[in-house]
């Protein structure tokens, strides 16, 4: 085994010159240590801060709540999407769970995050229902902001493939001419 590894790193390479430690970064190929989120989790994403942004034009504070809210319940889904399992036994499967409910299991870490949205979804539904009142104009403000707090963590923590830098501009070479 030893000698047929031997024989193969004599052999000289013929597909391009091989990397050099001084040589542009453009010839090392990056490992990407994890995955980014499945396509599911980014559209959910997508449609929060779509969602937030619209929230963010609306007059009213029970729709600028409402819309919001709808936001974080997105963003809470794209963590499921992106790291849920299914239920294994039949009586689980049957439960219907709030988001708010599962999200704590999925992702500890976003615990106090669900609470605090679990605990606007009476204010919600009495927003959507046009209950006037349901939502005052800070109520909304405040969770407009508690919303795109917790849509840039989630995407930090589910958006991990690192961005690399592209190409750099090639300056003249050495030796050759300017100009």
């Amino acid at each position: 085994m030893a000698s047929s590894y031997a024989g193969a790193a004599r052999r000289p390479r013929t597909d391009g010159p091989a990397p050099s430690l001084t040589g542009p970064p453009t010839d090392v190929h990056p490992v990407r240590r994890r995955a980014s989120a499945p396509p599911a989790a980014l559209d959910l994403l997508a449609q929060a801060r779509t969602g937030l942004d619209e929230a963010a034009t609306l007059d009213t504070p029970n729709e600028r709540y409402a819309t919001a809210h709808l936001a974080a319940l997105r963003t809470a889904a794209a963590v499921l999407a992106a790291r849920g399992r299914p239920e294994t036994t039949p009586r689980g499967r049957r439960r219907i769970r709030s988001a708010w409910d599962v999200l704590p299991e999925i992702a500890p870490e976003l615990t106090e995050w669900s609470a605090l949205f679990a605990s606007g979804a009476q204010r919600r539904a009495r927003a959507e229902a046009g209950i006037r009142g349901a939502a005052s104009s800070r109520d909304a403000d405040d969770l407009l902001r508690d919303t795109a707090m917790f849509l840039r963590l989630v995407e930090r923590l589910l958006v991990l493939e690192p961005m690399l830098p592209g190409p750099a501009a090639e300056g003249p070479r050495q030796g050759g001419a300017a100009g």
